[in-house]
């Protein structure tokens, strides 16, 4: 078992416990993520919790590098393991909270964005790094950022793919509460749980549903630049960086890209 799922109190924690692999969100990972959402949607609790065993100061590693496709298919395509967790996280009708005591790289990132508030220890990290290994992240995904963080923090974090602070996170909207790490599981229990075990989760779930549908509202983008963004994005995942990316990530090695903005101009 990669998640441990204990309810309590009308709470539904779910902990990744792969730490020696970093709580990568590896398929089996989100299957098992997305099982313990729904158990816990299902025996009526008011809230979800994400949280992780860390090693080495790691909350997640984010998406499995090993199981990215190099056979020229989209990396990110709308049915694959850890987009369909990403949106059971964001839809699901009762509050998820991501309770954060490490570093949290890439589609871990991500993940923390699609859950509903973050609760974070002061020594947390945040990185989005699909620059690093030359994945072409997908429109959903961006768009989440720019709602979330705004156009310029969004593109720092994107185009840089270095971990920003919890302090900053917090500046900048990112996250609601930063703590010292023994201090984590109180402030998670005082300031949001038993909140919302007071109120009434029938009016939390309809506002929940309320903020995805208004926020999707925000998004309408023209269909064809849902294509240019689309063809874009082929033609990087289909390119050799991209398997560069991967090779030497595996490799334990700096990747050698060669690719060329002008690469994309064909479009």
């Amino acid at each position: 078992m990669l998640v441990n799922t204990v309810i309590n109190n009308r709470i539904c924690y779910v902990e990744m416990q792969n730490a020696e692999h970093l709580n990568c969100l590896s398929e089996a990972m989100c299957e098992e993520l997305c099982n313990a959402i729904l158990a816990g949607y299902e025996q009526e609790c008011v809230a979800i919790v994400i949280k992780a065993q860390c090693k080495k100061g790691v909350w997640s590693a984010g998406h499995d590098i090993r199981e990215l496709p190099q056979n020229g298919e989209d990396p990110l395509a709308f049915d694959v393991p850890m987009e369909r967790l990403l949106r059971l996280v964001q839809e699901v009708a009762i509050p998820v909270i991501a309770c954060v005591n490490g570093t949290v790289w890439g589609g871990a990132c991500d993940l923390c964005l699609s859950c509903d508030m973050i609760v974070s220890s002061d020594e947390a990290t945040f990185a989005i790094t699909p620059a690093k290994i030359g994945i072409p992240y997908n429109a959903s995904g961006i768009m989440h950022f720019i709602n979330q963080l705004g156009i310029n923090k969004a593109r720092e974090m994107f185009f840089l793919a270095t971990p920003i602070t919890a302090r900053d996170a917090l500046n900048v909207g990112l996250i609601n509460r930063v703590t010292p790490p023994d201090e984590l599981d109180r402030v998670l229990e005082e300031h949001f749980l038993n909140p919302l075990r007071r109120n009434s989760i029938m009016s939390v779930s309809a506002i929940k549903r309320q903020f995805r549908i208004l926020s999707k509202g925000a998004m309408v983008v023209p269909s064809e630049s849902f294509e240019l963004i689309n063809a874009y994005r082929k033609k990087v995942y289909q390119g050799e960086d991209y398997l560069e990316g991967i090779r030497s990530f595996l490799e334990k090695r700096s990747p050698q890209f060669k690719g060329k903005a002008s690469d994309l101009d064909t479009y």
